[in-house]
């Protein structure tokens, strides 16, 4: 289950959680890019609950789009994860380390007045 709302001209909200398989991955992917095709500076709120790994078709399906989403993750300068485990909260912050220009820090599910002031700096 996912669900991605736009809150500004510049913020996404995302929320991600159980099993996902290559349709829903497809639905996922195509919404992301078009709720950020004029997204500029932007920052973003992404939730993780019960996480569960993507199926194989998924995980083929987030590759064979990846040009595509680099392009769209460049327009985002912070997110904010809140994860329950720590190693996903720790995981996402490497993956910001990939992507210049882009800052990405993890915190805890109750610590949500946290990552909205981070990501309001």
């Amino acid at each position: 289950m996912f669900e991605i709302t736009q809150c500004a001209n510049n913020r996404i909200d995302m929320s991600f959680g159980g099993k996902i398989d290559r349709e829903e991955m497809k639905i996922l992917l195509d919404e992301f890019v078009d709720k950020t095709k004029d997204v500029e500076d932007g920052i973003m709120l992404y939730t993780i609950h019960d996480f569960d790994f993507p199926t194989l078709s998924a995980i083929g399906e987030e590759l064979t789009r990846l040009p595509e989403l680099f392009r769209h993750t460049r327009k985002f300068k912070k997110v904010a994860v809140l994860a329950e485990q720590q190693w996903l909260r720790k995981v996402s912050e490497i993956e910001g380390m990939l992507f210049p220009g882009l800052d990405i820090k993890g915190f805890s599910p109750n610590d949500t007045e946290n990552a909205e002031a981070w990501l309001a700096q």
